[in-house]
């Protein structure tokens, strides 16, 4: 806090101090922001805002002064640690305005002792606005997403997408209707949605949103207003019509108008440096509804961790844009089989030439993450070292145009990734190599970033400086010896400037003439005393100035580099977007030829056959543990005129159903994202969409049990599933009572069979589903094969044509722990089931017509059933001591007769 600043109020009078005044105008104006009001070296937050702050982060709650009779409540953060704060605060879904002071104290001083330093709010930090580097993860997108719904001459509604990433300037536009908004949004995973506020208060929106816990921020109509938005959009990118940028929809050109304008709002007067929109067709990716990605884990588990998802398995990129762009291509892959072949390409390429892939993946280890420096430039909030991003890029970027020249005809891929490498940024490289130093600081305003011999005014304004030290190391010898104080030492500060400082005994002495003629006593202190002399405010006036002008010299080095920087912008974006292709097509490439996974052919067909398919997860899991992944075929191809085939998986749970699901979903998923795939032979045939309800939890927020979960998602399946999507359902209708269950799944069966006719597996525990077979061509059975050895199950792991004959439930449960007279018992009660079960039930369909049978003869009565019958009959509670007597004779001559 600055000295002259005091946030307390008088307890006398109502009075507002003019700091509060100011901090209660800010705070008027940004009423839905945590405000970082800045007070010297912290950032204090005041009444309810240092309430929650307390709670957030964990730091001390205080309080000073009162205003209208309540206690100022309050708490702050050190600025050097600021960015973790925020960062904790963000993640806590909270916004965070951030108030600077936008003058030096000692200005207001000038104006007065009532003066208060200037202030005002200079960015509103949001979950899907953050850049700073500390902040982001590196592999990630941190996407913002403006949602935003037109309606059409119909009166439909569709809903347009603006994507844009802040930290690196990417911004993209998509368009869906209502059935494919859950989609969309899952597969740009936003780190914030914004929307205008008639979309956020529909309840689908909202119920939407809260699915997926993204934070969202309503913004004013206006906002949005989709009568505008062209030209808002023009006047972002100083142009007069958006035809060069490609044709976009009415809903797609209101959405990025909202973007544009949420940016604006939360950046104030910086202004980022986007790249021009780019549209996503709608069908040119593969669509993918939330409860998929997540039963899949494609980018995190079930519990929500990174660790043991698809993408951490096959993440072998060495810099943060590959991740990024991996993540992407995971996220959104593709529909067209010749985008498709193009990367299959260049892994191939890659693959077949280790020593080009090692050259290569050698290389991108150097390269920064210039795109986000990029980002930090346009917005002033860079450093140093973001210019050195920037030059190292560069020359990571002429290193793998060099590797890729030299490795002979590329495929078209690879070879527009070396078309853009080859831009000439020679100047802009020269520039920033000869001006920067080695050793950078992080903050600007530390200066000794410039390096020695390249700017001569500078050179002569640090000679000056570093001399005028080594005259105060001089002048503090010299008095020293003038006054015999060997301990006598000129020490600086922020509020004296230069000082002498004594021990108080021996400072004495300068007090008194003729010393005191000499030093001028400032300042009295514990154990010591404070002078100054008129010698030493000369010499703090010449440092002072060298000091500042060297400053000056080199913040004006760094505009110049940064804006050098920004006019080549779009050079830089091409540079940094081919670096992160080269890195994914290398890391997968790599990943093809460690793990062993094979070319799969992608077409228009319906095919799907996988020959020796594993579970890439899974794989690499027992690898890690030296056990073997057993592979398994799938084949669900079909025809146009029939569709795919529906394959009905039966077998004990353990035995690797869910597995053998998800893998073959994978092994599209990753085929249509442009890779190998872990499998000796595929062909796939695209997947328009691709679902999976495999599992389920309870919604209890919702008030959803298991079963209700289970029901919403297989709804959406039937509902949506086309002849070109791939459907993975498991264990449908297991949620309630046997036979509800048992017609609930056969009727999905037989929609799916005749309606949707998708490319299906479908595992279950009803094995009176594997007669569909018999009646119905496209439908096939595999079951999971199981061996019992000494009353003890092993499963194989192996799939094969054919249905399981029982479920193997019970031996199961003696491998999971159960007692063992829980076991036995169980036997029991299964043997007395199936001896009690009608014979030929399901010899004629429809499934559940069971025909009037005869009950069986009852058993012979055994020997015992008088005794039990005593026994049951007693109540020992109501018996008296010469009734219980009594009884005790009658069941031993029971027990007599029973043994004869």
């Amino acid at each position: 806090m600055d000295a002259t600043e005091d946030p307390g109020l008088e307890t006398t009078a109502p009075r507002l101090t003019p700091m509060m005044a100011q901090y209660f105008e800010i705070k008027a104006a940004n009423p839905d922001c945590l405000l970082f009001y800045r007070m010297g070296d912290f950032y204090e937050l005041f009444f309810d805002d240092a309430e929650v702050a307390s709670r957030a982060l964990g730091i001390v709650l205080t309080k000073r002064g009162k205003h209208d009779g309540e206690d100022i409540r309050m708490c702050g953060v050190p600025i050097e640690r600021a960015d973790d704060y925020l960062n904790r605060l963000i993640a806590l879904g909270h916004r965070v305005a951030v108030c600077e002071q936008l003058e030096d104290p000692a200005e207001s001083k000038k104006r007065g002792a009532k003066s208060v330093v200037k202030r005002d709010v200079v960015r509103l930090v949001t979950p899907g606005t953050i850049t700073e580097d500390r902040l982001l993860e590196p592999g990630r997108a941190r996407l913002l997403v403006a949602v935003q719904r037109v309606r059409g001459p119909d009166g439909r509604s569709g809903f347009g997408l603006a994507a844009l990433d802040l930290s690196t300037g990417a911004f993209a536009l998509s368009e869906t209707d209502e059935s494919g908004l859950a989609a969309e949004i899952a597969r740009l995973e936003p780190s914030e949605i914004v929307a205008a506020q008639a979309v956020c208060d529909e309840p689908h929106f909202a119920r939407l949103v809260a699915e997926l816990r993204v934070p969202t921020t309503p913004l004013a109509r206006e906002a949005g207003d989709a009568a505008a938005a062209t030209l808002r959009v023009c006047e972002f990118y100083g142009v007069e019509t958006l035809d060069g940028f490609g044709a976009f929809s009415r809903a797609e050109v209101a959405a990025a108008a909202l973007a544009l304008a949420y940016v604006k709002r939360t950046q104030l007067e910086a202004r980022p440096a986007l790249s021009p929109p780019t549209r996503r067709a709608r069908g040119a990716s593969l669509e993918i509804d939330p409860a998929t990605r997540a039963n899949l884990e494609l980018t995190r588990t079930l519990g929500g961790a990174r660790e043991g998802s698809l993408l951490a398995t096959i993440d072998l990129t060495v810099t943060p844009a590959g991740a990024r762009a991996l993540a992407e291509r995971l996220a959104s892959p593709l529909t067209d089989p010749a985008a498709i072949a193009g990367r299959l390409d260049a892994l191939g390429f890659l693959v077949l030439d280790a020593a080009t892939r090692d050259a290569l993946r050698g290389d991108l280890k150097g390269a920064p993450d210039f795109l986000r420096a990029l980002a930090r430039l346009s917005l002033d909030r860079a450093g140093p070292r973001d210019l050195a991003a920037v030059r190292d890029g560069l020359a990571a970027a002429a290193a793998l145009a060099r590797i890729l020249a030299s490795a002979g005809p590329l495929p078209s891929e690879l070879r527009r990734a070396q078309g853009a490498l080859r831009a000439d940024c020679g100047a802009l490289h020269g520039a920033l190599a000869a001006t920067l130093a080695d050793d950078l600081p992080l903050v600007k305003r530390d200066g000794g970033f410039v390096r020695a011999g390249s700017l001569p005014a500078l050179d002569e304004a640090r000679a000056l400086r570093d001399e005028s030290r080594r005259v105060i190391a001089e002048m503090q010898g010299a008095y020293a010896d003038q006054t015999g104080v060997r301990a006598l030492k000129i020490k600086h500060n922020n509020v004296l400037g230069f000082y002498i400082e004594t021990p108080q005994a021996q400072g004495e002495a300068l007090l008194k003439a003729p010393l005191n003629a000499t030093f001028i006593h400032r300042q009295t202190m514990a154990g010591a005393l404070r002078f100054t002399t008129n010698a030493l405010v000369a010499l703090e006036a010449k440092i002072a100035s060298a000091a500042d002008r060297a400053l000056a010299l080199e913040l004006d080095a760094f505009e110049r580099l940064r804006l050098a920087c920004l006019a080549e912008s779009d050079v830089l974006r091409a540079f940094g977007t081919a670096i992160a292709e080269v890195d994914v097509a290398a890391a997968l490439a790599e990943l093809a030829v460690r793990r062993d996974w094979t070319r799969p052919v992608v077409d228009a067909s319906l095919a799907f056959t996988i020959r020796g398919g594993r579970h890439p997860v899974v794989e690499a899991a027992l690898k890690g543990a030296g056990e073997p992944f057993v592979a398994n075929d799938c084949d669900l191809s079909g025809d146009a005129a029939e569709g795919g085939r529906i394959a009905v998986v039966t077998g004990p749970n353990m035995a690797g159903k869910s597995t053998y699901l998800r893998q073959n979903a994978l092994i599209a998923l990753i085929a249509q994202m442009g890779s190998y795939v872990p499998a000796a032979q595929a062909h796939v045939g695209v997947v328009d969409r691709l679902f999976s309800r495999v599992g389920a939890a309870d919604d209890l927020a919702r008030g959803r049990s298991t079963f209700m979960v289970e029901m919403v998602e297989t709804a959406a399946i039937l509902n949506q599933a086309t002849r070109r999507s791939l459907v993975i359902l498991d264990e449908i209708g297991r949620g309630t009572a046997t036979f509800d269950g048992l017609s609930i799944a056969y009727a999905c069966v037989e929609h799916l069979n005749a309606v949707n006719r998708s490319r299906t597996l479908f595992a279950t525990h009803f094995h009176e589903l594997t007669r569909l077979a018999e009646i119905l061509p496209r439908i096939v059975n595999l079951t999971m094969r199981v061996s019992e050895f000494k009353g003890s199950l092993i499963f194989l792991h192996e799939v094969a044509r054919g249905a399981a004959d029982r479920s193997y439930g019970i031996q199961v449960a003696k491998l999971a722990g159960l007692p063992g007279s829980v076991v036995r018992r169980a036997r029991k009660v299964l043997a007395d089931l199936e001896a009690s079960r009608p014979s030929g039930t399901l010899d004629s369909l429809p499934l559940f017509s069971f025909e009037p049978h005869e009950p069986p003869a009852p058993a012979p009565a055994p020997r015992d059933d008088a005794l039990r019958a005593a026994v049951a009959a007693l109540d020992p509670d109501s018996l008296s001591p010469r009734e219980a007597h009594a009884a005790l004779y009658q069941l031993k001559r029971l027990v007599q007769d029973r043994t004869k």
